[in-house]
C-alpha cells in the first residue's frame, strides 16, 4: 500500500513541475509576441526630442549603405550618434568620422558633442571554423552586453553586417526582460538603402 501512494506522490510530483514548466514557458512565449507586435508599430507620439542611436557598420558595401542613410538621416533627431564596427574593421569608422567632421564643419560644432566611434569584438572573422566561433561569439555578445548598457540607445540603426548580430540580440534580450527600455522606444526594424 506504501508503494503506491509513493507513486501516486510521484505522479502529482511530475505533474506539478510539468505545469509549472508549461506556465514559465508560455509566460515567455507571450512576453516574445508582444514584443514583437509592438516593435512593428509605429512609436506613440511624442515630443520631438533628440534619440540616441546606435549606427552598427559593417566592411565593405555595408558601410557604404549605411553612409548613403545618414546622408538624408534629420542629424538633429537622431543624436548622440554611437557608431560601431568590428574591432578588425580597418574603413569603417575612418569613413563615419569622414562624415561627422564634414557635418560638424557644416554646422560649426565639435563631433566630440555629436558622434562617438567604438569597436567592438567580431562574433566571427571570414573563413573561421564555427567551432571556434562559439568561444569568439561569446565574447562579443560580452562586449554588446557592456556596450549597450553604457550606451542605452533608443535607436539602432544597421544593415546586415554580422558585427550587429550580438548587439541586436543583447538589445532584445533587454527589451524582453526590462519594462523600461520599451518605454525608450528601442525599435527593431529592416533598413534597405536603394541605390538610384
Amino acid at each position: 500500500m506504501e508503494k503506491g501512494s509513493g507513486c501516486s506522490f510521484s505522479s502529482v510530483s511530475s505533474i506539478a513541475i510539468f505545469s509549472s514548466v508549461i506556465f514559465v514557458v508560455t509566460l515567455i512565449l507571450v512576453r516574445v509576441l508582444y514584443v514583437i507586435n509592438f516593435s512593428s508599430r509605429p512609436l506613440r507620439k511624442r515630443a520631438l526630442k533628440p534619440v540616441s542611436t546606435l549606427i552598427i557598420l559593417g566592411s565593405g558595401g555595408h558601410t557604404a549603405e549605411m553612409l548613403n542613410l545618414l546622408a538624408v538621416l534629420q542629424k538633429d533627431r537622431f543624436h548622440p550618434r554611437f557608431y560601431v564596427a568590428a574591432a578588425t574593421d580597418n574603413m569603417s569608422l575612418q569613413k563615419a568620422q569622414l562624415l561627422e567632421n564634414s557635418l560638424a564643419a557644416e554646422n560649426a560644432t565639435s563631433v566630440t558633442n555629436t558622434a562617438q566611434f567604438m569597436k567592438i569584438y567580431r562574433s566571427r572573422e571570414v573563413g573561421q571554423s564555427y567551432i571556434t566561433s562559439i568561444w569568439t561569439t561569446l565574447i562579443a555578445m560580452g562586449h554588446a552586453l557592456w556596450l549597450m548598457i553604457k550606451i542605452r540607445p533608443e535607436v539602432i540603426l544597421c544593415n546586415g553586417p554580422g558585427t550587429c548580430i550580438p548587439l541586436c540580440a543583447i538589445a532584445f534580450i533587454f527589451k524582453l526582460l526590462c519594462r523600461y527600455w520599451e518605454s525608450d522606444g528601442l525599435q527593431f526594424s529592416t533598413l534597405r538603402v536603394l541605390q538610384e
